[in-house]
């Protein structure tokens, strides 16, 4: 071989492990709400623990020699910008997968559009189970809570502390069911009402608003007919605050008030406007990692909340960490640490054939991830195709700017305060 023509084989072998290099990146579309109102209400805490997340493990080298490459967009709390992100990062980017979404109003279109167009989608924070319901998803997973799961918890712990807290039969409790009317309230609200009515509970109102609504005064007119003892919430930020606030301003009493993740999900932001006022609300969320006992979970895990928590409260302050900001940052890890690594290893790559087989091997135990629950997807066939069969959440109770875990009764962090003590702005 002359020495020109090994020159020509060096140059070539240089060019083409520089240029397989440079393919060894997986592009992540990663969508959230960073202004509007979602941004408040919980999705920019959980873009924040996506981006931990993707930092953390690049910072190790990326996954099976692959770079997380992210391309962050806003969805800007409309569901058409939602959509057209999605598209955009998909046809124009060239991403290999959507990632995040906060609003369910926009998470079910987007998932049967990305799910069409035959890529993938892998779903962090949106709650609601329209969006896999009856839907024959192929691509498209979420390892989060769905929506009738927080229906059931916060009427099954209404139930099991009727008669030791509130002193009277859970057939004598009267509840109202309240929702913002997209598909995220209104899934919550159908879990919350075939629950009550399922133990026996008085359901004397149930009723829907839209989100954007400017005023909430003649819902708060008709909950004081009904005389509720506990009101059952799903709202984001905008709707919660003027809810609470009329509310006030009308005199309305109850014994207790149970949110269901999104804008009960902030107690930050309500304190700002509320002050101790919002004191004994209760919340039903995946816990926020941190609230959890790492020796409950699998060896490791409490390593990586604490890290979590540092990088996040670097960010945002030395405040409480929200419950978004572990969904962002779990789900993001399981797909990068579980599903990533077997697609390249045992499917041959990142394609969305690849990485919708390796989500279906998926099988975390319970106590395997830092929200505490376990992983694995129902297959296709299954009503719920895509969701994590696993996954549960919590009832959490905001005291003095503190979250607690007041339900399930085995990981309870604190005795309830229910109803609300005498002198609660709210108390009946």
């Amino acid at each position: 071989m002359t020495h020109r023509s090994i020159l020509a084989a060096a140059v070539l072998a240089a060019f083409t492990t520089f240029a397989q290099a440079q393919q060894k990146e997986i592009k992540v579309g990663v969508i959230y709400d960073y202004t509007g109102p979602f941004a408040a209400g919980g999705s920019e805490p959980a873009a924040l623990g996506t981006k931990i997340a993707i930092d953390m493990l690049n910072e190790k080298g990326g996954v099976e020699g692959y770079k997380i490459v992210p391309i962050y967009a806003d969805a800007q709390s409309k569901t058409e910008v939602a959509i057209n992100e999605a598209t955009r990062l998909l046809d124009q980017e060239k991403v290999h997968l959507i990632m995040g979404v906060y609003s369910s109003a926009h998470c079910v279109p987007m998932a049967q559009k990305v799910n069409s167009a035959k890529k993938f989608m892998w779903a962090n924070v949106c709650v609601a189970s329209a969006v896999f319901k009856d839907k024959k998803l192929s691509y498209v997973f979420r390892p989060q809570v769905h929506s009738d799961q927080f229906g059931e918890a916060s009427c099954t712990f209404v139930a099991e502390n009727a008669k030791d807290k509130l002193g009277m039969d859970q057939k004598k409790v009267k509840v109202a069911i309240i929702y913002e009317d997209g598909p995220y309230g209104a899934g919550v609200a159908m879990g919350n009402e075939a629950k009550c009515k399922a133990l026996g509970m008085n359901v004397v109102l149930k009723e829907g608003y839209a989100a954007s609504s400017p005023d909430l005064s003649s819902l708060v007119t008709k909950l004081k007919r009904a005389r509720a003892d506990v009101l059952l919430h799903t709202g984001y930020n905008p709707d919660i605050t003027l809810f609470l606030r009329q509310s006030r301003e009308q005199g309305l009493k109850f014994k207790g008030i149970i949110g269901h993740g999104a804008g009960y999900g902030q107690i930050g932001k309500l304190m700002e406007t509320f002050g101790t006022d919002v004191n004994y609300i209760f919340n039903v969320d995946p816990v926020a990692a941190q609230l959890l006992d790492p020796k409950s979970l699998k060896p490791g895990l409490g390593d990586l909340t604490r890290e979590m928590v540092k990088r996040y409260q670097a960010v945002k302050g030395p405040n409480d960490v929200p419950p978004h900001a572990a969904m962002g940052f779990n789900q993001s890890w399981i797909f990068f640490t579980d599903v990533l690594p077997r697609a390249i290893k045992k499917h041959g790559g990142i394609d969305p054939e690849a990485l919708r087989k390796a989500s279906l091997e998926t099988d975390i135990p319970a106590g395997g991830t830092i929200q505490g629950y376990g992983v694995k997807f129902f297959p296709a066939g299954h009503a719920m195709a895509g969701q994590n069969e696993r996954s549960t959440p919590v009832v959490m109770q905001y005291v003095n700017g503190r979250t607690y875990i007041a339900w399930p009764k085995a990981i309870r962090t604190t005795d309830p305060i229910f109803p609300l003590p005498k002198g609660h702005p709210y108390a009946q």
